[in-house]
């Protein structure tokens, strides 16, 4: 072996390089807790991509602490307990190191003998936490890779079950559709349009005021896609939805399935894990009559992305969503063993993610989880209470989740400005970089939104972000006459 290869794959270079990234990321994640930073600092695209163009054309250097310290300074600080943007979770730095190890090991899944230990820890966890659903005796599934490849597996296995001819086999024949609320995740959206439903095919039911699935419109809906042509074969639950956080009435929805023979599928990445705590599992009430689940453990189960469970009150179901001969990795491709995972899940191959959620288990027990599910839903409901107190702002919604919709409307602002200048609140702050928020639509109106996930966030924090978003408004206000 060459000089070179030798020395990339010396362990005793690697021992040396990991002991001064594990000091390099310690010092980070003790620096970003304390939120000495700011969690984002924001540059434009051109000037990004200007930035790592230069250091790309600089010499080779063996010692790679350069390139992470850019890597940790270049990218947005998720442990900062005023990170409170996107529903990404602040990963478990237990969780991290564990991804260091199944890097190191590279196994693969599709077939047994590449993925022993993943694949019956896949195995173990997914019927761990089916059962925790309360999905049944006969419940198990899968994981893959996030939630829209997730609900596409869902959805590609209730097409196989319920479609009235073989999509897989012989192709589309019939217009197929699915039903969900307008307010879910734009990934359900996607998958659909994978599957080739199209526009038509996609048939969004209208919310509440609070944003929840209006079941009582699914029969009349039925009957008029029916009317147009359409075999639906699915409604899709939210637990929770995107933008608000709302819980859908998934006892209604699994009523109506079964009266219409329909497979009910529930979108629980986000909320489902409220399972886990006896405070909110009413939430969910419901889901254990759900034909499928998906669950992202990278939102609230605190694990790195991406890792998202798929999970069928009959195991067997799984084996419908995927058929194909690959004589070079199954000797029986039709067999039903949940041991070659390629049989089941899109990808071949697939990285050993149930390590991470095993080792959090193990270490920590499920009070972990459950621990963290009453903490970020109960800040939320916190957080909303103080809006409720302030004259000059307004939430659009009670909270049932960890995420908060609000909005600064000022004493003076003009109601039909009030979008506008929370738009330039948010790109304030995006750019001023001490708090990270995002901004969501509801019904054509701009609402600022914060998804609580960093268990180190506070209510102090959460006022201090009020503060800042009212000093950034005055000014706004004061700048532009609004």
């Amino acid at each position: 072996m060459s000089p070179l290869l030798t020395s990339a794959y010396s362990p005793d270079t690697f021992r040396q390089q990991g002991h001064a990234l594990i000091d390099l990321l310690a010092d980070f994640l003790a620096d970003a807790q304390a939120g000495n930073q700011p969690p984002l600092h924001y540059r434009e695209p051109d000037d990004e991509l200007a930035f790592w163009q230069r250091d790309f054309e600089q010499p080779t250097n063996p010692d790679p602490a350069a390139v992470w310290k850019n890597l940790l300074t270049h990218s947005i600080q998720l442990h900062n307990p005023r990170f409170m943007g996107h529903q990404v979770s602040a990963p478990l730095p237990l969780s991290a190191l564990t991804s260091a190890l199944t890097s190191l090991l590279n196994n693969g899944q599709a077939v047994y003998e590449m993925g022993m230990a993943g694949n019956a820890l896949e195995r173990l966890l997914t019927r761990w936490l089916a059962g925790r659903l309360g999905l049944g005796p006969e419940a198990g599934g899968l994981m893959t890779s996030g939630g829209t490849l997730a609900n596409l597996t869902a959805l590609l296995t209730a097409r196989a079950l319920k479609a009235p001819t073989d999509v897989w086999a012989d192709g589309s024949t019939d217009r197929l559709a699915i039903m969900v609320s307008e307010e879910a995740h734009y990934y359900v959206d996607r998958a659909a349009r994978i599957m080739g439903l199209g526009s038509a095919g996609i048939i969004k039911i209208p919310t509440n005021d609070r944003f929840q699935m209006q079941t009582a419109l699914l029969g009349p809906y039925l009957k008029q896609a029916q009317a147009d042509g359409l075999t639906v074969f699915a409604v899709i639950g939210s637990a929770c939805s995107t933008s608000t956080g709302s819980y859908d009435a998934l006892t209604a929805i699994a009523d109506f399935c079964e009266q219409h023979n329909l497979w009910f599928h529930a979108d629980g990445a986000h909320g489902a894990v409220a399972a886990l705590s006896d405070t909110y599992r009413p939430l969910v009430r419901g889901i254990d009559r759900a034909d499928s689940v998906v669950v992202d453990f990278h939102k609230m189960m605190m694990m790195p992305a991406l890792v998202t469970a798929v999970l069928y009150r009959r195991d067997a179901d799984a084996f419908r969503t995927f058929q194909q001969k690959a004589q070079y990795l199954w000797a029986d491709a039709s067999s039903p063993d949940w041991f070659n995972s390629g049989k089941r899940a899109f990808e071949c191959t697939k990285l050993m993610m149930s390590a991470k959620v095993y080792t959090a288990l193990k270490t920590y027990g499920e009070a972990l989880f459950t621990e963290y599910v009453e903490a970020q839903y109960g800040l939320a409901r916190q957080f909303a209470e103080h809006i409720a107190g302030q004259t000059d702002f307004e939430i659009a919604v009670q909270p049932e989740s960890n995420i908060v919709c609000f909005r600064y409307i000022g004493a003076t602002v003009s109601p039909d400005r009030i979008n506008e200048l929370n738009s330039a609140i948010r790109q304030a702050m995006l750019t001023d970089g001490q708090f990270y928020i995002v901004q969501t639509s509801l019904r054509g109106h701009t609402w600022l939104r914060v998804s609580i996930m960093n268990p180190l966030t506070t209510l102090d924090h959460l006022k201090q972000l009020l503060d800042a978003v009212r000093q950034l408004g005055i000014g706004l206000i004061r700048q532009y006459g609004m």
